[in-house]
């Protein structure tokens, strides 16, 4: 045998990357003695919701006045205190919208809603009559300050980029002034559109020149939002650029800095985390990360990755999926089985290691709870593969362990017990979970729960205690037994009375032994068959007047080990149905090679 010193070397891709550049010497910013980098999250940002507005642009289907006001109402449940409710001058359907939020009473008095408006003043007097009669709201106005837009498309040079934000401002100022009520407390935001690509510099300066008519104080703040509208850097380098704007901006105290992150190269979530280290103070995006391309930042996301770290997210995410329904119905976009915390799959473990340990995990915290006096909130969770409590977002347990030809015995144990109640012993976990890999093997696919007891089932139990519909196997059924303590002259002092149908026919036995299963035992042996008991565990499946008791029992049948199972009220006629099991799997198995129930 020879080791490997080095890998393989991978091979030239043949793509033409030589037509792209770094983003750092297409926009470069040099910031030595950064300090996010050891900065901590602590708290909630300001949380913006574009759904209605960014959100809505991107859909196939836009959404209609009904399934807008469906979301505006879901987004004020949630908790969100600044919604972006639409581009009012852009369409009739969002004008009309937007005035029906005021006119039906829709707003509470502790929410800003936001509209968007680009720096023209014909746009911008439309936009102020659609927001006439709110209680807060705040026009968010917009310019095209990166070079590439300056240059391919608008043709304008730094100084005329600079009037229009700024001339933009002056009619929001105008326009507010004449057409909002005086009772109307109105705020302003602006965008220098893209900022990601805008040099650093020019940003400020344009910036610096909007502050100067808005004249930003302790009672008039002015939020500037600095987008990343196409990501096309690394999250630390734009981190770099918000500390850098923040260090730079004046009046700092009196600015709001809002991140507004798109997901085009897969980092939004870490672009938006990295820039509130690096000081942003609010964060704008859209549920479950709709928007153009791949994208706004998904804010469940971010917000739940906040709760994970013992953070107060500041917005009521406790019925994840209530959440998913209605954004997948006012938006008519699916939501991928693997989106973070909402995802169907996203609790869900098929491999059997991952199963295992998850299982155990689970038997650990339950004891640590008890010792804890039974409040589990108490007890910091440390669950292995699971973040956060699914509980605590209205999931149930029995999604976290799914069954497919990947799994093992852990989750295969874990669903047992947590769908059926039946904790079955480890060696019996592990057989169990050869006969599952068999079925799943064979029919592939995923079993469920259901599924998993009919394999169960059949395969250890009688269908007079399945409680299902199985197929009728077995050469031995009990019918009744008689135990009573009577000293025997042969040795033992348990003798056992047992009814047994036998292939149909009816028997009575009489046996001896030392305690009622070794006596039961002795009953088969008198029939010629040896059967030696190496294991017995028993637990109750239910209290009170109906209680039951499972019972397994690991038996070496004509030289064979195998498990048996036996479920009854009693824990003696249990124990002797487990028994039965054995010995009529051990010649079940000598007659099939695959025991497994069929699964379609």
């Amino acid at each position: 045998m020879r080791t490997s010193g080095f890998t393989n070397r991978q091979q030239t891709s043949g793509m033409p990357y030589g037509k792209y550049r770094p983003f750092l010497e297409t926009n470069p910013i040099s910031l030595p003695e950064r300090t996010w980098p050891n900065n901590r999250i602590t708290k909630a940002p300001r949380w913006l919701s574009t759904d209605l507005r960014d959100g809505n642009q991107a859909l196939i289907e836009p959404m209609d006045s009904a399934r807008k006001r469906e979301m505006f109402d879901l987004l004020v449940r949630l908790g969100f205190k600044e919604i972006e409710i639409g581009f009012p001058a852009a369409s009739q359907t969002d004008f009309d919208f937007v005035r029906s939020l005021v006119e039906d009473d829709a707003i509470p008095e502790d929410v800003t809603c936001s509209v968007l408006s680009q720096s023209r003043p014909e746009l911008l007097e439309r936009t102020l009559q659609a927001i006439k009669g709110y209680h807060r709201a705040t026009v968010h106005l917009y310019n095209a300050t990166a070079p590439v837009f300056r240059q391919v498309v608008f043709h304008n040079d730094k100084a005329q980029t600079i009037e229009m934000a700024v001339s933009g401002t002056r009619e929001v100022i105008a326009g507010a002034e004449k057409i909002l009520r005086d009772d109307t407390i109105f705020g302003y935001e602006y965008s220098p559109e893209i900022f990601v690509d805008t040099e650093i510099d020019f940003a400020l300066e344009v910036c610096e020149a909007v502050m100067e008519v808005w004249q930003p104080d302790s009672e008039r703040e002015i939020i500037l939002n600095l987008p990343t509208t196409v990501e096309r850097c690394t999250p630390n380098v734009y981190a770099d650029q918000i500390e850098y704007f923040c260090r730079h901006i004046s009046h700092r105290e009196h600015v709001c800095i809002s991140a507004h992150n798109h997901n085009d190269r897969g980092t939004g979530i870490a672009t938006a985390e990295l820039a509130q280290m690096a000081g942003a103070d609010r964060v704008e995006g859209c549920l479950l990360g709709q928007g153009e391309r791949t994208g706004n930042v998904d804010l469940v996301t971010l917000a739940m990755n906040l709760f994970s770290q013992g953070i107060d997210p500041q917005l009521n995410l406790s019925n994840l999926d209530e959440v998913r329904e209605i954004v997948e119905g006012c938006t008519r976009m699916s939501t991928p089985p693997r989106l973070p915390y909402v995802g169907d799959l996203v609790y869900t473990s098929f491999s059997g290691s991952h199963q295992d340990a998850i299982k155990k995990g689970f038997a650990a915290r339950e004891q640590k709870v008890r010792d804890a006096g039974g409040d589990e909130n108490q007890v910091i969770w440390e669950l292995p593969y699971l973040p956060i409590d699914p509980h605590d977002v209205g999931r149930n347990y029995e999604a976290i362990v799914r069954v497919n030809s990947q799994s093992g015995k852990g989750g295969i144990a874990y669903l047992m017990k947590e769908k059926h109640h039946l904790d079955l012993p480890r060696r019996l976990q592990i057989e169990f979970s050869k006969i599952v890999q068999r079925t799943t093997d064979r029919f592939g696919g995923e079993l469920e729960a259901n599924d998993l007891w009919q394999i169960f089932a059949d395969e250890y139990l009688p269908a007079s205690q399945a409680g299902i519909d199985s197929r009728h196997w077995g050469r031995f059924f009990l019918d009744g037994a008689h135990v009573s303590s009577v000293p025997s002259p042969s040795g033992g002092d348990t003798e056992v009375s047992i009814a047994l149908n036998d292939r149909g026919a009816k028997l009575q036995l009489e046996s001896f032994g030392n305690g009622p299963i070794d006596a039961f035992v002795h009953a088969f042996e008198q029939m010629g068959m040896e059967v030696r008991i190496l294991d017995y565990v028993e637990h109750a499946l239910s209290a009170g007047r109906d209680a039951t008791a499972a019972a397994y029992v690991e038996a070496v049948v004509d030289g064979e080990v195998l498990w048996g199972v036996g479920i009854d009220s009693s824990t003696i006629r249990a124990a002797y149905k487990a028994v039965i099991s054995a010995i009529n799997r051990a010649q079940r198995q000598s007659q099939v090679t695959d025991s497994s129930v069929p699964f379609p």
